[in-house]
């Protein structure tokens, strides 16, 4: 497995209808299995679209390492 199997930015909608914007860390132990931990945000967004360009602004997010699952 490569490290773009898993995208560092999750972006979600809670129930009320904000998104939220998940900040992974990706490590792999020594037989290669991936142990993947989260950090919420702090924010909420009205569009995907703002999570995306708060992410591409705080954190130098890319094009492409975003998912929503």
């Amino acid at each position: 497995m490569h490290d773009d199997a898993i995208r560092p930015f999750l972006i979600n909608q809670d129930a009320e209808g904000h998104f939220r914007l998940t900040v992974r860390d990706v490590r792999y132990n020594s037989q290669g299995y991936p142990i993947v931990t989260g950090v919420m945000q702090g924010e909420f967004f009205k569009t995907a679209a703002a999570a995306k360009t708060w992410a591409r602004d705080n954190f130098n997010a890319k094009a492409g390492q975003y998912s929503s699952k």
